[in-house]
């Protein structure tokens, strides 16, 4: 009977990783219960606040870097840096990106796309975004993909413990099956959890809300006017792969 330690161990660590997981999502779903109808809900929906929604500060930045490039106001290079050639930005965001160059206006552009996702503009944006109730704030997200680490390390420890008792621990043969078998039970919960989760659980690790997501598709039906709107909008949504340009999406990616 020296397995009934482990089997308890194994079923704390299921069950509170499996409720850690529950009351993350249930925090993240109540973002949805209580989105209130306020601007910029009603409004139509810019292309930075798009990208948030879609893929965070970092989105918000390779949007802003994409823009100035196409605007000629800097250069991104294959090689990984990024020149300013108009020091004047037309908005916070702009600013921030000229900033972040640095006073001889170049710098990696990894140091200059963590400038702008770090900058107060993206902050406010997000801000904004989430008391309209179409994203979901950063530390709820993040709960959640904790909870779900944590189920897979419960899995692993399951696992293991059903292993040292089925090979390790000295004890009759006959009792060995039956002891492997009661830790099949804690490791059906995580598994069970995990499955559920994969469905029901990745969206609440995406930046929209339920209510962004909407928004977002609305946007999406309406479609560019133009071929250069209809690449920032392709940026927004999927992000820097969406660039035909291989050189310029190496500029944006390569870096990272």
């Amino acid at each position: 009977m020296f397995w009934l330690p482990l089997l308890a161990l194994a079923w704390v660590a299921a069950v509170g990783s499996c409720a850690r997981l529950v009351r993350a999502a249930t925090a993240v779903a109540a973002v949805d219960d209580h989105a209130p109808d306020v601007p910029p809900y009603d409004a139509e929906l810019t292309l930075h606040e798009a990208a948030f929604l879609c893929g965070g500060p970092e989105r918000v930045a390779d949007l802003t870097l994409l823009t100035m490039h196409a605007d000629r106001r800097l250069m991104l290079a294959h090689t990984g840096w990024t020149t300013v050639v108009t020091p004047h930005g037309h908005n916070g965001l702009e600013r921030a990106a000229i900033a972040a160059a640095g006073p001889d206006g170049q710098s990696r552009t990894a140091v200059v796309r963590a400038g702008v996702a770090a900058a107060e503009t993206v902050r406010a944006l997000a801000d904004r975004l989430i008391a309209s109730g179409l994203a979901v704030p950063a530390h709820l997200q993040h709960a959640v993909r904790h909870g779900v680490r944590a189920v897979r390390n419960a899995t692993a420890l399951i696992l293991a413990l059903g292993a040292v008792v089925g090979f390790v621990l000295p004890q009759d043969p006959a009792e060995t099956t039956p002891a492997v078998l009661w830790f099949t039970l804690p490791l059906l919960l995580t598994l069970g959890c995990l499955a559920v989760a994969r469905i029901e659980v990745h969206p609440y690790t995406q930046w929209a809300s339920t209510a962004g997501r909407i928004r977002l598709r609305a946007m999406e039906a309406d479609g560019p006017e133009d071929a250069h709107r209809a690449l920032l909008t392709a940026v927004a949504v999927s992000g820097a792969r969406a660039i035909p340009d291989p050189e310029l999406r190496t500029a944006l990616t390569g870096a990272r």
